[in-house]
């Protein structure tokens, strides 16, 4: 059974970096008002700071999103290394009964490193039009797609061929991503409670749906700092971590840009020569092999480069090769601080006469799906039901103060703490903040006689953070 295992943990001076620095890397972010969940920085091996915002918190799990690529990548190493893959695998082979009536001259040529390098020959990313393809065999949807280019000649950033990894990894071994890597990764690396979304055939998603904490963030970090080696011992081979993290493929020509400054396997290059696995609304695993640095980071942020100039601007050029002089008043004070992180919260205003409110609204079809909502006040919390087509959710909102209660999300329940306030006599502000997700939910109720109007938003989102006004009636 695999045991969880911490860090090492070190003051910032000991090892190379002012107090000070990381003091002003807090700054950097709250003025640049970006939305981050957790940090933590290592530098030789060691923590030299973590920090959670409230209500975000070390035990809990978050949503890598497509840094999930980056451990999808490692698995692949590991079967390479093990001799049951090679890289110039073609991918047709492994799926002989999924392939279209003719394949083409370019599906036949693609093989494992141009899935793994995100050069697969398609002129444009097909993920979508493969997910949400009513068959559920993502294998099969892939395959028919035409591949207009000769694959390694064109990168295009393409979720589904991660996916196509782990559907080939799960062909050779009959094993999804977590049981590969639980023994080869995981477990030595002490890393406990991984868990990984599934397409509609139980093969893990691979392009995304990884979700862990942010120490096991670090650690793969220090994993791969550290090329393959783990407690003296070399789990992964050092040319995989060589050839993963190195530029395998051209992906734009702005200098100036984090992402186009070529990309490995599954892996990007940086800027400050060094690589990162990233996935969307700020979830970074970034290595900087020349310092010695992991950063680690989970975050809801519409604006990922700002996130990577606070590092390169702030913290880089502070870092010293020896250790530095002790500054306990300024370690005092930065441990003060990153105990105290916290988001907004609502303040909390009450409203005596709210539960002349009380009652069951019903919603015409919306895009939110909401059928309807159920809506009690009894002074001291707010509660909602919300009857949607994945069913039903009990939502328990704190005045001032964060009540813990389940969410369904698209079908998945994940945990939110959510709190409300009352802006005027008739306006009521709910928020939800899903702590294992980037996503914080905010909706606006306005009440008349016989009905409310609902407004929402989200902080992060691939399309728009506004939704239309819905009006529902009482029942």
């Amino acid at each position: 059974m695999s045991t969880e295992t911490r860090l090492r943990r070190s003051v910032p001076e000991s090892q190379g970096v002012h107090s000070e620095t990381i003091s002003k890397l807090l700054d950097y972010f709250a003025t640049q008002e970006l939305e981050l969940h957790s940090i933590m920085l290592l530098r030789h091996g060691h923590v030299i700071a973590e920090g959670w915002w409230e209500p975000y918190g070390a035990e809990r799990p978050h949503m890598l999103f497509s840094l999930s690529k980056s451990f999808t990548s490692t698995a692949i190493g590991f079967a390479v290394d093990e001799g049951l893959l090679h890289l110039d695998d073609r991918v047709c082979d492994f799926f002989p009964d999924q392939l279209p009536d003719e394949v083409s001259p370019n599906l036949a040529g693609m093989q494992i490193h141009h899935l793994l390098s995100m050069a697969t020959g398609h002129e444009d990313d097909p993920t979508e039009r493969v997910i949400s393809d009513g068959g559920g065999d993502w294998v099969k949807t892939f395959l028919s797609l035409d591949v207009e280019r000769v694959p390694g000649t064109h990168f295009v950033y393409n979720t589904i061929a991660t996916y196509m990894l782990a559907a080939i990894l799960d062909k050779v071994t009959g094993q999804t991503l977590v049981e590969f890597l639980t023994p080869r990764l995981f477990e030595p690396l002490g890393i406990v409670g991984a868990t990984w979304e599934t397409c509609p055939k139980g093969i893990n998603t691979g392009g995304f749906g990884l979700n862990i904490k942010t120490e096991d963030i670090a650690k793969f970090g220090q994993f791969y700092l550290q090329r393959g080696v783990w407690d003296g011992k070399q789990l992964l081979s050092q040319e995989w971590v060589r050839a993963a993290t190195q530029k395998q493929i051209n992906n734009g020509d702005d200098p100036s840009s984090d992402w186009n400054q070529g990309y490995g396997y599954q892996f990007w290059r940086c800027r400050h020569n060094c690589y990162r696995g990233d996935g969307a609304f700020g979830q970074f695993c970034i290595v900087v092999p020349q310092h010695e640095l992991v950063v680690a980071i989970t975050s809801g942020v519409n604006d990922m480069p700002r996130v990577l100039d606070g590092i390169w601007d702030v913290l880089l050029p502070s870092l010293s090769p020896e250790p530095l002089p002790e500054n306990p008043a300024e370690h005092d004070r930065l441990q003060r601080r990153l105990e105290e992180l916290t988001l907004p919260i609502l303040p909390g205003h009450k409203l005596d006469s709210a539960h002349k409110f009380d009652g069951h609204y019903v919603f015409p079809a919306n895009d939110l799906g909401i059928k309807a909502a159920t809506l009690m006040f009894d002074g001291s919390v707010c509660q909602v039901s919300v009857d949607m087509p994945c069913g039903q959710s009990m939502m328990t909102f704190g005045y001032g103060y964060y009540e813990q209660s389940e969410f369904r999300r698209r079908g998945e329940i994940v945990l939110a703490y959510s709190c409300a306030s009352w802006r005027n006599d008739t306006t009521l502000e709910l928020m939800s903040r899903l702590v294992e997700t980037p996503f914080t939910y905010t909706f606006v109720c306005t009440f008349t006689p016989g009905q409310v109007e609902v407004t929402g938003s989200v902080n992060c989102s691939f399309g728009p953070r506004e939704s239309p006004t819905l009006v529902g009636i009482l029942e």
